[in-house]
């Protein structure tokens, strides 16, 4: 299938190299870009772990911090990775979305051990914290970075749907679902996507593409990149 994958730059190449392997044919086309919020080195004195819930939250500590030592629990596998490979550990994969973390730290980690540490983007500071709060934790949550979206759709993206050459959408949050759906409205091509599957990592985000027609929407049975590529399978 010839797939638009619409994550941010990084992630997208790497999950491309996946789509590749297995007969597909991406088009990288990111709806947002990771913006680094400055600031003053971070200490974690008193942080018993860090909670990442994606790989741009990883990358920005790494650039804030030079600690390593302190245990990570990260979302799923890429984010465990991103993670790894920044040297910090040890790292533990929760395999699932934000939910799944919140319970596995829950499971594991006592609120009387220290702070929890939250590598926050803009658009996700409060939710994990406020989780987290209710049973006991004590949660320092940081933004920093924000995912910026275009203000239209990019060419690549408007001439592979104006002309039908794609396939289907693959969408990694209700937010890029969210942004896709406004850019193309925008633009009056949202008829195109009648002939589109839309591959969709969650519920919440099948839910952000209502009131646009597609061919069909379906969702992973597990929220993680794996889950993805299983359903495109």
């Amino acid at each position: 299938m010839r797939l638009l994958v619409t994550r941010p730059e990084e992630d997208a190449a790497n999950f491309a190299g996946l789509l590749r392997a297995r007969g597909h044919d991406p088009v990288l086309a990111p709806l947002m870009e990771m913006r680094l919020r400055t600031g003053e080195n971070l200490t974690l004195d008193g942080v018993q772990a860090v909670l990442a819930t994606s790989t741009n939250g990883v990358r920005a500590l790494a650039q804030r911090t030079t600690q390593r030592d302190i245990p990570v629990f990260a979302v799923g596998m890429q984010t465990t990775e991103t993670a790894r490979n920044a040297g910090f550990g040890p790292v533990h994969n929760a395999d699932g979305d934000a939910a799944a973390l919140i319970d596995f730290v829950a499971a594991r980690v006592s609120p009387a051990s220290g702070t929890l540490f939250h590598a926050a983007g803009a658009e996700t500071a409060g939710k994990l914290r406020e989780e987290l709060e209710a049973r006991g934790f004590t949660v320092r949550s940081e933004i920093l970075y924000e995912m910026v979206a275009p203000d239209i759709l990019p060419a690549t993206v408007a001439q592979a749907l104006r002309t039908d050459t794609l396939d289907g959408v693959v969408l990694f949050s209700p937010r890029s679902a969210a942004i896709f759906k406004t850019l193309i409205e925008a633009a009056g091509l949202a008829a195109h996507c009648r002939r589109l599957n839309a591959f969709c990592i969650s519920a919440a985000t099948a839910s952000a593409l209502e009131g646009i027609d597609f061919r069909k929407i379906a969702v992973a049975a597990h929220p993680n990149q794996d889950g993805m590529l299983a359903l495109l399978s």
